[in-house]
């Protein structure tokens, strides 16, 4: 039996940046699959409009916005744009982000500024461009995904686990700002989850990572996205500036 739409997300908007594919491809399908309308966000074009067109073809409401999320007037327009279609948004996931993987001393300036601008600067852009309408509203649930390795650090990716590491400085710091006005805003910080970047890893570096995971297997962006959909659900209105730890026990 399929399982009935919650009725607390009836006729509400969501936004989801990186919604092409992975982790934010499954978080906008599992709020489009409790019938919310989303509005899925990404900088590849042709993907985001086949996720679109699978959310519709299950019966959900699903509306393509390519956009380049480290530009601030590129998320402005989007979120107008969400807002003039629906009269609302009361839920963003900034879920959008990029590697480019070396070692400090060898990272060229042009990888550190890239994965910022993404992992960071467009989760303050998306931030920025939605929050003020739900200020006014005085209600809005607002989740960005961070990563174990920003609170844990990884040798080789000082510019990802910083980015991810300020993404929940900003969190905390804006759930501060907006918690008087019905507004929450949390992280969830996927451990290693099994998406096609992880499974072109080497079989050996698969290896290492499950040796140091409790559970013994990677975790799934369906895990990542039951999570998020809890957040942003009524039961945890009264969770705010918070980190939920979704990574098998290896980091909490």
């Amino acid at each position: 039996m399929e399982p009935k739409p919650n009725l607390t997300f009836s006729g509400k908007v969501a936004l989801v940046t990186g919604a092409s594919q992975g982790i934010g491809e499954t978080i906008a399908l599992q709020l489009a699959a409790e019938g919310l309308t989303v509005a899925v966000v990404d900088v590849q074009e042709e993907k985001l409009e086949r996720v679109a067109q699978r959310i519709g073809e299950s019966g959900g409401r699903a509306y393509p916005f390519p956009a380049d999320v480290s530009r601030l007037d590129q998320a402005m327009t989007v979120v107008e744009a969400v807002i003039r279609g629906h009269e609302t948004l009361d839920y963003l996931v900034n879920n959008a982000g990029i590697t480019r993987d070396n070692l400090l001393m060898r990272m060229k300036e042009e990888e550190w500024d890239a994965v910022l601008a993404v992992n960071l600067k467009g989760a303050f852009n998306f931030c920025k461009a939605a929050i003020r309408s739900m200020i006014n509203k005085r209600f809005g649930r607002i989740v960005n995904i961070s990563s174990v390795v920003g609170l844990t650090g990884n040798p080789g990716q000082a510019n990802y686990a910083a980015s991810k590491a300020g993404v929940v400085g900003l969190s905390k710091s804006l759930a501060r700002e907006v918690a008087s006005r019905g507004i929450t805003v949390n992280c969830v910080a996927p451990g290693y989850i099994a998406t096609a970047m992880t499974e072109a890893l080497p079989e050996d570096v698969k290896k290492a990572f499950l040796e140091i995971i409790p559970m013994k297997r990677m975790g799934t962006p369906a895990d990542v996205a039951q999570a998020v959909k809890f957040l942003l659900s009524d039961q945890a209105s009264y969770i705010t500036g918070q980190v939920i730890h979704v990574n098998g026990g290896m980091y909490g």
